[in-house]
């Protein structure tokens, strides 16, 4: 029997601390047989029986008082075993315990199911356990409707912290709107909300691909900050990438009209554009916006050093992107984007220097000056290594490679959380694969610890974070190849060329040495071809119809090279113009239809194609076609190859810059030159003669099929062994200037 209530409480205690629930128990069962009117064993007891597992029966012990209290009484008493059940709930958090915390929060919750407080505690480790399904009864708890009632005991902290969780850990959750939404009223400061939501944002939007639901929670912090700049700028790119394109260009608009410094104009005209070219037809404002980017960069380099955060100086290189879309001017455009990339790299190297980030150049792997390493260590950087056109291009070289003579290390930056066939292809092909995010600094502290002799960026200027990590030099020799046109960085040795893809005087305004491959730049062994689902009567057009087509993005629509393409169209009878890519469809209509109309073409001759998200059937479907007119002053690239590798003849118009010579190098190695024209006037007359030339079609196709067996386009393993007698001389060059006391 029990006689002294200090001891025996203090030895339940013991019992409880020691996990002896069974004989706690005893204990308390003890003393409510001496005291039934002390309520508190009762709780205690329950509480001993909950935690042997014994649900029922300790439900039963907390209820059995409470069926004879008053209505005054019970809510006393329900406050006092709600305590009781909170304390050790948060005890066996602290301990990590957090299995028996969330059984313990769920009786809670079955006492008092609007204790918002615990239900938050509960999704808390609801998390923590991954236990996911009760995330999915959110809306049965009703917390929303508690948060939208504004209940004046909600803990906030608690509150942020489980949309913190949720954002982290189920980012695409359909709950996730509404609980965002229904909690704005509680940030205290806006910021706190932006901090949040904006790195969630972007890892949907371009992470997980997901560019509307990323939309739609930026939309929600612009009810806090209607004209935060920042979050427009993201939700320009969303609405962009989600196809939304008149609100992206709207959106785009208004970051124009906010910005005041010159790094923020410069971006905010490079989404203005980014926005217009995809849609494709805003010719005008194209080409007024363009003009007005140019008047900014050059502001930008004549103030020279202008103080930027880092976001702003990661933005300066992208823009560049669109000019060489617009015109055929390398000269021109390189002498602006060259000191725009200077500058881009000393604010860069700045940077890192303030973080104590230095990659000091040095003889990899502790050879002597004049001692060839056994093994080249060769890094590719890219966000590219996936369904993209670097990623069916670059596979080739992945392939083929020599790991007796070189050790491969591949930087996957910004890793997309997705099901893609090609990017699960070269994280096997990879050899020392790295899943990156977006934080240029960890990803060159990454390369420069793997001590890698030479970095090959597949990206150029069509990612800030890539520029970023080559300006920082984590590699002894870098190397622009395949992405784009060469980026200017300072911190960049060479650019990877070939006989023709740029003219014998590029070198005058390249930063960058050209290192031209004895052949082509690129090679592929071919392409895989599903089956054709476009078939001529599918698109009301007879069989014995020329049938031209133009398989574009938006961006790459110039008027002049339409109006050349509906000349041809106009002077070729029975002919037809298919016109795919993505685009605004009801602008890129207007746009043709206009053009057609002033050239004296019925717009009833043009087709506007569907597209087709199958790589393999895209390339099937191309069979349809007689000819290919291609564009310019930028050219297709992967669509030149399918176009070629399918047989089919290619109208090209060489330009000067690298972008307008990628048709002509890859017909020039796959031995065709039908279709290459150097003027306007060429270009139609290529055209024409194409079309009402059947014979010299079916020549072209027959030299296209024949060159298959032997032209260097389609020889991926020769074109190997020629990158890596390069990377072989990059590296003697490299040695022997170090041995020597030699800049490089």
């Amino acid at each position: 029997m029990i006689t002294d209530i200090y001891n025996w409480q203090n030895q339940a205690q013991q019992y409880f601390i020691q996990e002896k629930y069974s004989q706690a128990a005893q204990l308390y069962e003890q003393a409510i047989a001496i005291e039934p009117n002390a309520i508190s064993y009762y709780w205690h007891l329950g509480l001993m029986l909950l935690l042997q597992g014994q649900e029922v029966e300790a439900q039963m012990t907390w209820m059995l008082p409470m069926t004879e209290a008053d209505e005054e009484q019970l809510q006393i008493w329900t406050n006092e075993l709600i305590q009781i059940l909170q304390i050790e709930a948060e005890r066996r958090e602290k301990l990590t315990e957090y299995s028996v915390a969330w059984l313990i929060r769920q009786h809670i919750r079955e006492i008092n199911p609007s204790y918002i407080n615990n239900l938050l505690q509960i999704l808390i480790l609801s998390i923590k356990l991954q236990n996911f399904e009760q995330i999915d009864n959110l809306n049965e708890w009703g917390l929303i409707e508690s948060l939208n009632a504004k209940k004046s005991e909600i803990n906030t902290e608690l509150l942020i912290q489980v949309i913190k969780d949720f954002l982290n850990t189920v980012p695409l959750h359909p709950v996730n709107l509404d609980l965002i939404e229904a909690s704005l009223p509680y940030f205290s400061e806006t910021h706190e909300c932006f901090s949040i939501l904006l790195p969630v944002a972007m890892q949907i939007g371009h992470t997980l691909r997901q560019p509307l639901l990323a939309a739609s929670l930026l939309e929600l912090h612009l009810r806090l900050e209607p004209h935060n700049v920042e979050i427009l700028r993201h939700l320009a790119t969303f609405y962009q990438d989600a196809r939304n394109y008149s609100q992206g260009i709207e959106t785009a608009r208004l970051c124009c009209s906010l910005s005041e410094g010159l790094a923020d104009k410069i971006f905010a005209l490079h989404l203005l554009l980014r926005g217009l070219m995809s849609a494709g037809g805003y010719w005008q404002e194209i080409c007024t916006t363009c003009q007005e980017l140019e008047t900014v960069f050059k502001q930008f380099i004549k103030a020279k050093r202008i103080p930027l955060e880092e976001g702003r100086i990661l933005r300066l290189l992208t823009p560049s992107f669109a000019m060489p879309h617009i015109k055929d001017a390398p000269a021109d455009f390189r002498a602006i984007h060259n000191q725009v990339a200077n500058i881009f790299t000393n604010y860069i190297q700045c940077l890192a220097q303030s973080e104590e980030k230095k990659y000091t150049h040095r003889i990899i792997n502790n050879q002597s000056l004049n001692t060839y390493p056994n093994k080249l260590k060769i890094g590719y950087i890219s966000y590219a290594l996936r369904n993209h056109s670097v990623g069916w291009l670059a596979r080739w070289l992945f392939e083929y490679h020599n790991r007796d003579k070189f050790d491969i290390y591949t930087y996957f930056v910004n890793y997309k959380l997705v099901d893609d066939f090609l990017l699960n292809w070269y994280v096997q092909k990879a050899g020392n694969a790295h899943k990156l995010g977006m934080n240029g600094l960890e990803i060159a502290d990454q390369i420069y610890q793997d001590k890698i002799d030479i970095l090959i960026d597949l990206d150029s200027i069509t990612l800030d974070i890539t520029s970023e990590v080559m300006a920082l030099k984590p590699a002894p020799i870098q190397v622009t190849w395949l992405g784009w046109d060469a980026s200017g960085i300072p911190a960049i040795d060479y650019f990877i060329a070939d006989p023709y893809v740029l003219p014998d005087d590029a070198q005058n305004y390249y930063t960058e040495k050209i290192w031209r491959l004895p052949q082509t730049y690129i090679a592929v062994d071919g392409f895989e071809v599903g089956v054709p689902t476009l078939r001529r009567d599918d698109l009301d057009i007879p069989m014995d119809a020329v049938v031209y087509l133009s398989a574009q993005r938006g961006y790459k629509r110039h008027p002049e090279t339409t109006r050349w393409q509906m000349q041809i169209i106009k002077q070729v009878p029975n002919s037809y113009f298919l016109i795919k890519g993505l685009a605004e469809e009801e602008t890129i209509k207007r746009f043709f239809y206009q053009i057609a109309e002033e050239e004296g073409v019925d717009c009833s001759r043009l087709r506007f194609l569907p597209i087709v998200y199958s790589e393999s059937v895209h390339r099937a479907n191309l069979g349809i076609a007689d000819i290919v007119l291609d564009t310019f002053p930028y050219n297709g690239a992967t669509t030149t190859l399918e176009t070629l590798w399918m047989g089919i003849p290619l109208v090209t118009r060489v330009g000067e810059q690298f972008a307008a010579r990628n048709s002509y190098t890859m017909m020039m190695n796959a031995g065709i030159t039908e279709g290459i024209a150097w003027t306007d006037e060429e270009y139609i007359e290529w055209g024409i003669r194409l079309g009402k030339d059947e014979t010299l079609r079916q020549q072209v196709a027959l030299k296209l099929k024949a060159s298959r067996q032997t032209a260097p386009l389609w020889n991926g393993k020769q074109f190997t062994r020629e990158m890596e007698k390069a990377y072989e001389q990059m590296w003697q060059n490299y040695s022997g200037s170090q041995l020597y006391g030699i800049q490089t």
